[in-house]
């Protein structure tokens, strides 16, 4: 449950900081804002004390009796220099001439003189208008007559057509304040209604994130964590491997994580997220008692690998000695050096980045190594953008600074096995250009030929299962190098079952190996290459959509045998979803699909 919380929490976080700010903001604003210009008092002349009401007027009786509707209410008052009786009832309200009980139209003639004896200042009048109630008069809903002022401020002011009221002064600066009153208060349609449904949504909101900020402090905060490690219980962590023979024995305190306690020892599990439960790298596999997994352990592992013991080291405390398997030891405690001898762009974001490693490395393919990726902070001028490249950077928009406070750990999986690049390490390392590049992207476009690079490994469980079963290959983006080397090692060692790759791009520029991959589908009859493009049209035989979509109208739909395919997915994360969803649908069992999402 916690797990599935941050993710809420996150990004409910996210739409709140977006009102907060425009709470702050919109607050700043009004409060610069001078005041006497937003309240229209800076051209408005202050009414004068009206003069003593005549003695040769009819009373208040008289123009009742002289008139023939019901009258609810009457009252006196002044239009200009003219005394006059506001009359209304439940149908409408009206003025009338105190002198003879006649009804006052106010026209447009009438209103214009209204507005400049009550404006102050140098502009002119334009011709009136009338108009039915708005914005900029929606406290009074009747139709009114708007007449607008060419000074600096655009003054206009706004008469009742009903009484000959002045009823608003309203100008730039109020209107300026009103855009900001509107997203202060949050309501989008009237501007007045303080409880309004997004503001009292905004309210609980807060709450709620609040009451589960605190919720997820104490779930995440162990209290072993403020016992001095000399007070606890001392623990043992044995790693062991497949077959349960005890490799290396750590010394953990009671209340650590699995994850802390390999570090501390010098064993770094594979993590992108430094141990935050939320990429899912740090699996390891308890032996003899597992634990009951947790809500982080069910999000980000497999139903298959939840029942074969696999739990993730970040999120499993030290309660009491345990037998853990984490694969190979000797590749977690390693950290490895090479030097890079080829950076060759495959497209405008994608580029090919070869490593040879100063000591030998066996990697299968699908395997992935841990790049460690230093502090750094260096300008767009590091990266070497070819000649034909250069519009589609131009369009993806201004690249910010490259920059990583603090070191971090990336996966990389290879994209060629090793034995068929002499003994090097090649990666593919999409670049995603924003405001905010990737911390372990950045840095790995800036490496040049001779650079020093670092890393752990190789780990994963992505690989080719053992036998002939037909297979097929389903990728995107990035997702091409583990594929590609799964598919390079199937036809070097002569394999004869059919095998289909479908790859998921843009477009063609974004699509690399193109030339490789048709290479083998004319070399190897066995081998069935089908390239589909989302965001351009298609010629010939790329067909266009979403590849998900195309693999299963252009092969699953047709297959005689579902069951006898084995399928190996790899790709972006909503690429992987979806193609997962539709292999289920399909009636795919879930033994029969090896994926890698990169633990995004």
């Amino acid at each position: 449950m916690s797990h599935w919380m941050r993710r809420i929490h996150k990004w409910v976080g996210l739409i709140l900081a977006i009102q907060f700010v425009l709470w702050m903001s919109s607050g700043v604003v009004m409060s610069l804002l001078d005041g006497d210009k937003v309240a229209g008092r800076e051209f408005r002349i202050k009414a004068p004390t009206p003069p003593a009401w005549p003695r040769d007027v009819l009373s208040t009786d008289a123009v009742l009796a002289a008139t023939k509707e019901s009258i609810m209410t009457i009252s006196s008052g002044w239009l200009l220099d003219q005394p006059v009786y506001r009359l209304q009832n439940d149908k409408r309200s009206w003025l009338v001439r105190a002198s003879d009980a006649t009804a006052i139209v106010v026209d447009a003639r009438l209103a214009a003189r209204v507005a400049k004896a009550s404006y102050s200042g140098p502009g002119r009048a334009g011709a009136p208008r009338l108009q039915e109630s708005t914005l900029e008069t929606r406290k009074h809903d009747e139709p009114v007559w708007r007449i607008d002022f060419d000074d600096a401020e655009d003054t206009t002011v706004y008469v009742s057509s009903k009484s000959g009221a002045v009823l608003e002064h309203r100008n730039s600066t109020w209107r300026l304040f009103d855009l900001f009153w509107m997203l202060h208060i949050m309501d989008y349609s009237e501007r007045t209604n303080f409880n309004n449904p997004l503001l009292v949504s905004s309210a609980i909101g807060g709450l709620w994130m609040a009451l589960t900020g605190v919720w997820l402090l104490f779930v995440s905060v162990r209290l072993a964590e403020f016992v001095p490690s000399r007070w606890r219980r001392s623990r043992a962590v044995n790693l062991v491997d497949s077959r349960g023979t005890r490799q290396r024995s750590i010394d953990a305190g009671q209340g650590d994580t699995v994850f802390q306690a390999l570090a501390r020892s010098g064993l770094q599990l594979p993590s992108n997220c430094g141990g935050g439960q939320s990429c899912g790298l740090c699996e390891v596999r308890c032996v003899g008692n597992v634990p009951v997994p947790t809500s982080a352990d069910r999000a980000l592992l497999s139903p298959a690998k939840l029942e074969a013991g696999y739990r993730l080291a970040c999120n499993l405390p030290v309660k009491r000695s345990l037998d853990i398997d984490v694969g190979d030891t000797m590749a977690l405690a390693a950290e490895r050096a090479g030097v890079v001898t080829s950076v060759k762009p495959l497209s405008p974001f994608l580029r090919e980045i070869t490593v040879r490693p100063n000591a030998p490395v066996a990697c299968r393919p699908g395997a992935y190594v841990q790049v460690h990726v230093p502090a750094y902070e260096r300008d767009a001028s590091h990266l070497e953008i070819p000649e034909d490249h250069h519009e589609d950077w131009r369009t993806a928009g201004t690249l910010a600074a490259l920059a990583n406070d603090a070191p971090v750990r990336r996966s990389y999986s290879v994209a060629v096995p090793l034995e068929r690049c002499d003994g090097q390490l090649t990666f593919l390392v999409r670049f995603v250009p924003g405001p905010k590049p990737g911390r372990g992207s950045g840095y790995m476009y800036t490496l040049k030929v001779g650079d020093e690079l670092r890393f752990s490994g190789p780990f994963g469980d992505f690989a080719l299962k053992p036998g002939g079963r037909e297979k097929v290959f389903i990728g995107g983006g990035a997702g091409m190098a583990p594929l590609r080397a799964m598919i390079h090692e199937l036809l070097a060692k002569g394999a004869t079952e059919p095998l289909h790759f479908w790859y998921g791009a843009r477009s063609r520029r974004d699509a690399p190996y193109m030339d490789e991959m048709r290479d083998f589908a004319s070399k190897y009859p066995n081998f069935h290459w089908h390239l589909v493009l989302s965001e351009e049209s298609g010629q010939n035989d790329i067909p266009s959509g979403l590849v998900h979509e195309k693999v299963k109208d252009g092969l699953l739909r047709m297959h005689p045998n579902l069951g006898s395919l084995e399928f190996y997915v790899c790709g972006p994360p909503a690429m992987l979803a979806a193609t997962r969803t539709m292999l289920r649908e399909l009636g795919v069992n879930d033994t029969k699909i090896a994926y890698d999402d990169f633990k995004i």
